[in-house]
C-alpha cells in the first residue's frame, strides 16, 4: 500500500499486468545480474545472522565474525540467467480481460479474492518451448465447449498445465482436468480431442516428446493418487547431467535449474570430501542426480525418496549408466531413514546429503541422523533456510536431549555457500556444511 501512495503522489502511471507479474516472480527482474548476486548475499548473511541468535537463544556459542553462525563465501552465479526453467507450471483463470480460459501465472491472492491470470510471454526465467505449449494449449481450451476450472464446487474442468523441458530437446506436458461428473465415454472424447490438437493440430507445433493427462478432484495429486495416463509419445523424457543420462517422470523432482545443479553438485562432491571408502547417504534423492554424479568417488551410494516414480527412476538412471554402487529406497523417509540407521554397524565413514523440499526434514529423520554416530559430515541443501529448515538447523545443532530422543552428538554449522538457481527471484539454494 505504501508503494500506491508513493505513485499516486508522484503520479506514477499503474504498472501493467505484465509489470506486476514479473514483479510477483521475477523480483529482481530489473537488476543486472550482479547486483542481484549482491541481493542475494545479503538476504543469506541475515539468514545466518538469525540462526546464530536462534543458536545462541539455546546456549551455543555459534557467533562468527559478522554475527554470522558460519563462514559464508559469495554466491556462485548460474551458467544460465534467462529462460534457464526446465519445469514451469502454469494455471488457467480470468486474465485482466475477463477471458476465464487464460493460461498463465497468478497475480493476487486467493484470500484477498483479486486473482488475476496474466500470460507469461515477457518472463525472463521461462523458456520459449514453454511459452509456446501454454499459448497452444489455451487456444486449445477456448476451443472447448467444456468450461475452465476456476473454483472446484462451482464446475468446470480445464485446470493447470506442467511443461518440461531438457537440453536434449525433449518437451513433456502434463494437463490436469477435473472430470465433476464427466463419465467415462466423455472423458475418452476429451483425450482424444486433446491428443489431436497437439499432434495434428496446431499444437503440433510444439513437437511435444510426452503428453499426459490427469485427472484430479484435488490441487495437487501424486501419480499414487491418480494415475498420470500418457496419452502420446514416450513415458519420460531425457536429460544428460554431469556426463550421465536421466530419465524424467511426470512427478519426479529434477533442480528447475539444469546448468546450475551441475555446478552445485560439483561443489558438493568437493564438499563431501568423500573418500573411496565413504558411504554417502543421499535422503530426497529424487531421481538420484547428486547420488549417481558422485557415485564415481565414493564405495557406496544409499538413497531415499518417496515419490515411486522417482525411486524407478534412479533405479533406471543407475542401470543404464553403469553404475552399481548405488541403493535407492522407496518411501518416506521418517519411515525408512530410522530403520536403515538404528541398526547401522558399517565401518566405512558415511556422509549424508539432505535435499528436502521447503517443508525440510521430518523430526524423525532429524532423530535418526543426529543418533547415527557414523555420520559426522551432513550437507544440507534447502531451497528457502529461512523457513522450516530452519527448525531442523536448530535440531541438528541443539544439545543433547533424551527427553526429545536426541541422544547424539550436536553438530555445527561450518561453511556456507548460496548457489543461485533462480536468476530474476529472490531465492538461492543455501548449502549449508555441518560437522561434528
Amino acid at each position: 500500500r505504501g508503494k500506491e501512495k508513493a505513485r499516486e503522489g508522484c503520479n506514477l502511471p499503474e504498472p501493467s499486468w505484465e509489470e506486476r507479474l514479473a514483479n510477483a516472480v521475477t523480483p529482481l527482474w530489473r537488476l543486472p545480474y550482479q547486483k542481484q548476486l549482491q541481493v542475494k548475499y545479503e538476504s543469506q548473511r541475515k539468514i545466518l545472522q538469525t540462526l546464530a541468535s536462534r543458536l545462541g537463544e539455546l546456549g551455543i556459542d555459534a557467533q562468527k565474525p559478522g554475527g554470522l553462525c558460519c563462514p559464508l563465501q559469495p554466491v556462485v552465479p548460474s551458467p544460465v540467467i534467462n529462460g534457464y526453467r526446465n519445469k514451469s507450471t502454469f494455471s488457467v483463470n480470468r486474465g485482466p480481460d475477463g477471458n476465464p480460459k487464460t493460461v498463465g501465472l497468478y497475480v493476487g491472492t486467493g484470500r484477498a479474492r483479486n486473482i488475476v491470470c496474466v500470460k507469461g510471454n515477457h518472463l525472463k526465467n521461462i523458456p520459449p518451448e514453454h511459452k509456446q505449449v501454454a499459448q497452444c494449449y489455451e487456444e486449445f481450451i477456448c476451443r472447448s465447449p467444456l468450461d475452465s476450472c476456476i473454483l472446484f464446487h462451482t464446475g468446470g474442468h480445464w485446470r493447470e498445465l506442467v511443461v518440461r523441458t531438457t537440453r536434449r530437446g525433449h518437451a513433456m506436458a502434463i494437463v490436469t482436468f477435473h472430470p465433476q461428473e464427466l463419465g467415462q465415454e466423455a472423458l475418452a472424447t476429451q483425450k482424444a480431442l486433446l491428443k489431436e490438437f497437439f499432434t495434428c493440430g496446431p499444437g503440433a507445433v510444439c513437437a511435444l516428446t510426452s503428453l499426459y493427462f490427469q485427472e484430479s478432484t484435488m490441487t495437487r495429486c501424486s501419480h499414487e493418487q491418480s494415475p498420470y495416463q500418457l496419452l502420446h509419445g514416450e513415458p519420460h523424457i531425457f536429460e544428460d547431467l554431469l556426463g550421465l543420462k536421466f530419465r524424467i517422470s511426470p512427478d519426479a523432482f529434477f533442480q528447475v535449474n539444469t546448468a546450475g545443479a551441475e555446478v552445485l553438485y560439483q561443489a558438493v562432491g568437493k564438499l563431501c570430501q568423500a573418500t573411496g571408502d565413504t558411504v554417502l547417504l543421499d535422503v530426497c534423492c529424487g531421481t538420484g542426480t547428486i547420488g549417481l554424479s558422485l557415485a564415481h568417488q565414493v564405495s557406496k551410494v544409499i538413497g531415499v525418496e518417496v515419490v515411486e516414480k522417482a525411486i524407478e527412476d534412479a533405479k533406471w538412471n543407475a542401470a543404464f549408466n553403469g553404475i552399481s554402487n548405488c541403493e535407492f529406497h522407496g518411501g518416506k523417509a521418517e519411515a525408512v531413514l530410522p530403520q536403515l540407521l538404528a541398526s547401522w554397524e558399517d565401518g566405512r565413514p558415511l556422509v549424508a546429503v539432505v535435499n528436502p523440499s521447503r517443508a525440510g526434514l521430518h523430526y524423525r529423520v532429524v532423530q535418526a541422523i543426529r543418533n547415527c554416530r557414523s555420520i559426522r559430515r551432513l550437507l544440507y541443501i534447502s531451497c528457502k533456510p529461512e523457513g522450516e529448515a530452519t527448525r531442523n538447523f536448530l535440531e541438528l545443532c541443539c544439545p543433547p536431549d533424551p527427553r526429545k530422543k536426541l541422544t547424539g552428538e550436536p553438530f555445527a554449522p561450518v561453511l556456507a555457500i548460496p548457489f543461485d538457481l533462480f536468476p530474476h527471484t529472490a531465492h538461492c539454494e543455501l548449502v549449508l556444511l555441518f560437522t561434528r
